[in-house]
């Protein structure tokens, strides 16, 4: 029996620096300091500097990156955000929670990522934010949303959390807006022992806003200039994720190097899979980094239930688009509003393509798909 190809090996990025990790959470443990602290300061420094930004602030989450964000820009009831329905669910609920509207746009039927040209359309007085997704690790069309953004005097919030490392034009994500949201789930490029998240910006006076807001809006201990939210990194993620972060970009180059090798793989199939296939694209401004590796695939829920059968570790993102959830109906969108989205969610299917994954194993993906097809 062959052995299981899971969809994401962490223990394999473990134990390559289990011996340094454990020794970056015995160094906070007798530090007693958890909240806060030198370890989330060097690592917001560290983050910042890597992202091209003058400011990195620490938060609980990557949901709550996108909330403090949105909240440092003044967003609340009778504003409107725009954003893609192809998505996490933080992305649009994030929005809700301060009781703004999320108006959704379509996505481009090639990257996934929001379709800039529509965003246009989309826009009114009412507009307060534009939070493009940087989806599976690839930029969106930043230009083309930035001139939008300036000319009719809106912010711009992008969601990064699949996105760390990812370039734009040779600018990094989280340097393209005004403030730039990361997550440190453990699935993620970088992640953490549980949940965490960053905040990047060059402007400084919102990045004091930010961390302000992060804790009950108090920038002095019982002294709130806000009203915020308790959303703190705690030092133990921090450590671990330093111990983490100089392997960042090694790690990448890897996912990059096996989504060319699959590239490869899946051409010596040819027609059986070409006709049944369409492998992602990476736009020629872009630089990927491929937190997924997500191909639109014909039958794709049985595809993923023979694969399964097999050993072979999948996930669908995303199964609903966000304008068709139960808790977004008062929104008024209906099945078919946004249909490059509704396809999608159709037929996307994300297969493995993590830094340890051998060239066995790749070939192994493949050749069972394209027997899935004969």
């Amino acid at each position: 029996m062959q052995p299981k190809i899971p969809l994401l090996d962490l223990n394999a990025q473990y134990r390559s620096l289990e011996r340094d990790i454990q020794a970056a959470v015995g160094r906070v443990l007798a530090s007693q300091q958890f909240i806060l602290g030198p370890e989330v300061r060097e690592l917001e420094r560290e983050i910042a500097g890597y992202c091209q930004c003058s400011d990195g602030v620490g938060c609980a989450s990557g949901s709550d990156a996108i909330l403090l964000a949105l909240m440092a820009c003044g967003v609340g009831p009778g504003d409107e955000v725009i954003t893609t329905p192809f998505s996490f669910f933080a992305t649009a609920g994030s929005v809700a929670r301060l009781g703004a509207k999320t108006v959704f746009v379509d996505i481009d039927e090639i990257t996934f990522n929001i379709g800039p040209d529509l965003i246009e359309r989309a826009i009114t007085k009412k507009t307060k934010v534009i939070m493009p997704v940087h989806l599976f690790g690839q930029c969106a069309d930043m230009d083309r949303i930035n001139e939008l953004a300036k000319a009719n005097q809106v912010a711009v919030i992008e969601d990064a959390a699949q996105a760390i490392g990812a370039e734009y034009k040779q600018r990094r994500a989280g340097s393209l807006g005004l403030i730039g949201c990361f997550s440190f789930y453990p699935s993620k490029n970088l992640g953490g022992a549980g949940d965490g998240g960053m905040l990047t910006t060059n402007d400084a006076e919102v990045a004091q806003t930010l961390r302000d807001l992060r804790s009950h809006g108090a920038r002095q201990k019982y002294y709130h200039n806000h009203v915020g939210i308790n959303s703190r990194l705690d030092s133990l993620q921090a450590a671990i994720l330093r111990v983490k972060f100089p392997y960042l970009d090694r790690w990448t180059e890897a996912r990059r190097e096996n989504a060319k090798k699959y590239r490869a793989l899946f051409e010596e199939h040819g027609s059986s899979i070409a006709n049944n296939v369409r492998l992602p694209a990476e736009s020629p401004s872009a630089h990927h980094v491929y937190n997924q590796f997500v191909i639109r695939a014909k039958d794709r829920d049985d595809l993923r239930s023979f694969l399964a059968e097999r050993g072979i570790g999948t996930e669908i993102y995303y199964p609903l688009p966000l304008h068709l959830q139960a808790c977004f109906r008062g929104l008024g969108y209906k099945s078919g509003d946004f249909p490059e989205a509704e396809r999608a969610a159709q037929e996307a299917l994300a297969i493995p393509i993590y830094p340890e994954l051998d060239d066995a194993a790749q070939r192994r993906v493949v050749d069972t798909i394209s027997s899935f097809y004969q």
